[in-house]
């Protein structure tokens, strides 16, 4: 697989925001989100066999593992992976942009699922139908950029029901949206959801 970094941090990101966790960067991305903050992923990388990623991330001595990108779903060979991770006891998040098919993945595996609201300018690309393929165990995420997509995540959520399924986050873009307004737009919405801050990005942490 085309791999564009592994390394060890904080994960800022998810329920399990705060914990030490080691990112598998896969290169490439079908998506083009105007917020995005990782387009250095579209190209580029290193390729890297199972094996000699598996021998890198149990450098870290870490048993929690995120699958990120770009868009790690673009290749098929992540699904090996994972399970090979898994397999030997890691904890592992996918993250994914919620556009390509999650049925195929482990049912070991956490996904953390991006729904785009339409300020990325990819809601369009939304596959409505990978909502059946989400456990309890996984989670719904929305990056807003403003009041309009936090409206328009918000009916996503009431019409189907996703709080009653899963954690869901919401998550301002860095530096554009203010989480203090976000945080009091939440608790007039009274719905359950989850405010999250790229807690790696306000640590100053890879």
């Amino acid at each position: 697989m085309r791999i564009t970094e592994i390394f060890h941090s904080i994960q800022g990101e998810s329920t399990h925001a705060g914990l030490p966790c080691v990112f598998v960067r896969l290169t490439g991305c079908n998506l083009r989100c105007v917020w995005c903050d990782t387009a250095y992923a579209f190209q580029g990388g290193r390729e890297m066999s199972d094996d000699e990623i598996l021998e890198e991330v149990r450098r870290y001595h870490c048993r929690r593992v995120e699958i990120t990108g770009g868009e790690p779903l673009l290749q098929d060979g992540v699904h090996d992976l994972m399970g090979r991770l898994a397999d030997e006891g890691y904890r592992v998040l996918l993250e994914t942009g919620g556009s390509l098919d999650v049925s195929r993945v482990d049912p070991r595996i956490v996904k953390i699922m991006d729904l785009k609201c339409p300020e990325s300018g990819e809601s369009g690309k939304n596959r409505w139908e990978n909502l059946a393929h989400l456990t309890a165990q996984d989670q719904v995420k929305f990056v807003l950029r403003n009041r309009a997509d936090f409206d328009w995540a918000c009916a996503v959520v009431r019409e189907r029901d996703l709080t009653a399924k899963h954690a869901v986050l919401m998550s301002p873009v860095h530096g554009e949206m203010d989480p203090h307004v976000m945080a009091g737009w939440i608790i007039e919405s009274g719905l359950d959801l989850r405010l999250q801050i790229q807690l790696h990005k306000v640590l100053r942490v890879p």
